[in-house]
């Protein structure tokens, strides 16, 4: 695995599942990580747990006052930011917690668990970005790593509002990727590739299906690669971490 030598990167919602495994496994690479959560205690304790690394603030994504002051402070303690990771979401378990085995007709779900998911994921994203990309623009460089997902998620059955909101997370990065073309600054987008041993997987989910969840470590390798020199100049990639071995593979086999 490469060596990130210090180098300075934010994880939105990076206290459990996919957020805490990329922060793990970047700070076991060498990276000074600061790690969010609306909890300011849930991101101290995180952060604690991982090492002198990491550091944990609180930021509530969709809110733009608390986006700018915990972007402030992340600069102001890492002087600087070389990687920004998009993960930050609620899932399905917050609008019906029997999500698997009971799928929701979209005219059930409340409105305000809907704008919830929605603003966190797709508002959450916008925010985030739009405040930390001009400070890479005007540093001379910096790379953006938005977390997305497989698109069966995204248009399954009983998945609303999880899933448009992962669609929306999804159009966003690609109109990222697109603005920031010909800049110093790269956008990628990477998703597990499959269900993940998340705490947002419903504890009544079937043996049978259990099985098959991917563990969050899956997305270790993949986001150490993005941050370290190995991956200057990637842009505008869609990275499935479960495949990230044959990418690798095949993108070395391109460049030859």
């Amino acid at each position: 695995m490469a060596q990130l030598n210090g180098t300075r990167v934010l994880v939105t919602g990076g206290t459990s599942g996919l957020g805490r495994a990329m922060a793990r496994a970047l700070v076991l690479a060498g990276a000074r990580v600061a790690l969010t959560s609306r909890d300011a205690e849930r991101a101290r304790a995180a952060a604690t747990e991982l090492g002198a690394g990491a550091i944990g603030i609180e930021l509530d994504v969709r809110d733009p006052a608390s986006v700018s002051a915990a972007v402030d402070l992340v600069y102001g303690t890492l002087d600087g930011l070389d990687l920004l990771v998009n993960n930050a979401g609620i899932g399905m378990r917050t609008v019906n917690p029997r999500f698997m085995t009971h799928p929701q007709p979209f005219w059930e779900v409340a409105p305000a668990g809907f704008r919830d998911v929605l603003e966190t994921k797709a508002t959450g994203t916008f925010l985030v970005t739009r405040e930390v990309v001009p400070r890479m623009l005007r540093a001379g460089g910096g790379r953006v790593v938005t977390i997305s997902m497989s698109e069966q998620t995204m248009t399954r059955r009983g998945f609303v509002p999880y899933g448009p909101a992962g669609a929306a997370v999804e159009a966003l990065a690609r109109v990222m990727a697109a603005d920031l073309a010909d800049t110093p600054v790269t956008a990628n987008m990477l998703l597990p590739g499959g269900a993940t041993a998340t705490g947002m997987v419903p504890g009544e989910m079937p043996d049978e299906l259990r099985g098959h969840l991917l563990d969050p470590s899956i997305m270790g390798p993949p986001i150490v690669w993005l941050a370290s020199p190995d991956a200057a100049g990637v842009h505008d990639e869609r990275i499935v971490a479960r495949d990230f071995d044959q990418w690798l593979t095949a993108r070395a086999n391109e460049n030859r």
